[in-house]
């Protein structure tokens, strides 16, 4: 399969990890796994879990109000707990929690009302399930996957029936969520505690496939994935192929009340803009609270982050990766027709810009947002080595609070030198 074109030109993407550990504000799933937390405790949360202010249209007007172009969400994380009303096995917010009803048909609903793709996020691992932890991978990465209760069977103790059990458990709930939400792209996990033959990776991708080929699937199927998922820090190398670098707005993934660590606008759109400069999507994690809140927080470091995407949007849509690294103090986008240029400054400039290894003529330079057109010069050169073109530097409105762009102008595609000079 083709990857879908819509994916690159996507850019933001909103990640949203809810589920019962808000109530509580503990780590997703790991917190009994680790032992942080006790088991009983953990599951005691469903008691709690209300989702009383769960509106997913204010979410979906959310994103699309800050530049996203897609979402999404946990529809089950290692934890075991569904969001929907799953036919597989028992647990799930609609049964056992004061929730009570499908959260993820209005996620589905309302993100489509606002023409935004459809993410959802499923662990293949699930460390309630009693079938789980009867087999062991077969390579283990790890002394924990090897030998923790909830992943992995005991010595002399494994269970091929009970893991064939589980697969048939695990792919009938895909089944379930791609026929009834059918969503535009599957995000999994949970994918090192074993290996590729025992999840079976190309039967579950054949089955995804089947009953919907336009499925994008990220990397953690593994040999069936159709994009990298770096997590947490811009790649120093692009990835190969499509990718995506997902994010936290603070430390955590899911709700953690005591989590105030959160990044500035500043910061947020540096990585934004580091990322779609290496042809990159950026998918921006939120937590809500139990109640299905977005933190206020959180909200405004979104907002910000699509003011400044509104502003810019010229150069964020509709572009691919900009400059090899050591031509522009900078990230860089390039228009898909390759004859504008967008610079990306990330400090207020000082008198001069410069592009270097630049062969291709400058028409025109302006400032993004503004408008205001800055002279521009070709300094030096010789033979096949191009000069350094040099561009006034922006003052005072024009330079942006977060981040100034502008928009070079090419008289024709971009062609860049990057030999090493006369001898």
């Amino acid at each position: 399969m083709s990857m879908q074109p819509w994916f690159s030109d996507a850019k933001l993407g909103i990640f949203i990890h809810y589920g019962i550990y808000a109530v509580d504000g503990v780590p997703e799933s790991w917190s009994f796994y680790t032992g942080k937390v006790p088991h009983e405790q953990y599951m005691k949360q469903l008691d709690r879990f209300t989702a009383s202010k769960y509106d997913p249209k204010a979410w979906a007007d959310l994103f699309a109000r800050v530049g996203a172009k897609y979402a999404v969400l946990t529809a089950r994380h290692h934890d075991g707990v569904a969001l929907w009303d799953t036919e597989q096995g028992d647990l799930n917010v609609v049964r056992h929690t004061p929730a009570g009803r499908d959260l993820l048909a209005g996620y589905a609903d309302a993100l489509r009302e606002q023409g935004l793709k459809v993410g959802l996020y499923y662990s293949h691992s699930d460390w309630n399930h009693p079938d789980y932890a009867s087999t062991v991978h077969t390579d283990p990465p790890n002394e924990e996957v090897a030998g923790n209760r909830y992943a992995s069977a005991a010595p002399g103790t494994e269970d091929p029936e009970a893991w064939a059990r589980f697969l048939a458990y695990r792919n009938a709930q895909v089944t379930e969520l791609v026929e009834r939400f059918r969503p535009d792209l599957l995000w999994f996990d949970g994918e090192w505690e074993r290996s590729e033959e025992q999840w079976k990776m190309r039967e579950l991708s054949e089955e995804i496939l089947a009953g919907n080929p336009d499925t994008v699937l990220n990397a953690r199927m593994l040999s069936y994935g159709d994009y990298a998922t770096p997590e947490q820090g811009v790649p120093l190398q692009t990835p190969d192929g499509p990718w995506e670098l997902c994010l936290t707005v603070n430390d955590s993934w899911g709700y953690q009340h005591q989590d105030n660590n959160h990044k500035s606008v500043r910061q947020l759109v540096r990585y934004f803009a580091e990322t779609i400069g290496m042809g990159g999507n950026l998918l921006l994690d939120v937590g809500p609270k139990e109640d299905g809140t977005i933190p206020a927080e959180q909200v405004e470091r979104l907002e910000g982050l699509g003011g400044w995407i509104a502003k810019h949007c010229g150069a964020v849509y509709g572009t691919v990766a900009g400059l090899p690294a050591g031509h522009h103090y900078g990230p860089s986008t390039l228009s898909a027709d390759r004859r504008t240029l967008y610079l990306i400054c990330f400090d207020a400039p000082r008198e001069t810009i410069a592009i270097r290894g630049l062969r291709t003529p400058v028409k025109r330079v302006s400032v993004v947002g503004s408008g205001t057109e800055l002279g521009h010069r070709v300094i030096g050169g010789l033979g096949e080595v191009p000069g350094v073109q040099w561009i006034d530097a922006p003052t005072g409105a024009d330079v942006d609070d977060y981040a100034t762009v502008l928009a070079v102008e090419l008289d024709g595609e971009l062609d860049l030198y990057q030999g090493a000079g006369r001898d």
